[in-house]
């Protein structure tokens, strides 16, 4: 890197809360580009995976710019976030929309839900298997969902919370990390998450 800030690309593909996600990440010390075409990851640090609306909405935008194969193929720290999430799954039974595959499972609609869908500020219990959550004492975010992943290999879990039944908020695999939550519009825990992923993509950079 040429400077102590690492850079994070915010993958634009049409449906994404980009401009709260950006300032929240430039606010904990990242430099952020946010990009349109698989181009714009080059030199990046890591990558954020933002998405709003339906799986097969944020898909159609993925595929229709290019960014699939780049991202599913991608080794740096890569963080998605809510529908964002969502997508590193196989399918979706919200649409029957095939996703990107990273991770196996399924995305479910949040049967046992009182209301759907389930809008405000939620406790988190952490599995301790992220580091995102490090130094985030009872963390209290916030979802905007109907669905929520199902994974294959509980071991991936790192968060889940309640909401008529418990649900899967949190996943990693390596390098791939994902929320069900908003970190951007979560408060000081959720800024706190955001700059453990910047400091994830720092040390990535700084090893590569």
């Amino acid at each position: 890197m040429s400077n102590t800030r690492p850079r994070v690309a915010v993958v634009d593909h049409g449906a994404g809360n980009l401009v709260s996600i950006a300032q929240a990440l430039e606010r904990v010390g990242a430099e952020v580009a946010v990009v349109e075409s698989p181009d714009g990851l080059s030199g990046a640090d890591g990558v954020v995976l933002p998405g709003v609306g339906s799986t097969a909405t944020v898909m159609e935008g993925i595929r229709s710019h290019g960014f699939e194969a780049a991202l599913a193929r991608e080794e740096r720290p890569l963080l998605g976030i809510c529908v964002g999430m969502q997508v590193l799954f196989e399918t979706s039974e919200e649409d029957g929309a095939g996703c990107l595959g990273i991770l196996e499972g399924v995305v479910r609609r949040l049967e046992e839900a009182p209301k759907l869908p389930h809008i405000g500020w939620n406790d988190l219990e952490v599995t301790g298997r992220s580091d995102l959550y490090e130094g985030v004492a009872d963390p209290v975010v916030y979802f905007v969902h109907s669905f929520a992943p199902v994974p294959s290999d509980p071991e991936v879990v790192t968060a889940t919370s309640e909401y008529g039944a418990r649900f899967v908020a949190g996943v990693r695999a390596g390098q791939v990390e994902g929320v069900q939550f908003h970190p951007e519009r979560s408060g000081t825990a959720g800024l706190r998450i955001l700059s453990r992923f910047v400091a994830r993509c720092q040390e990535a950079a700084r090893v590569a």
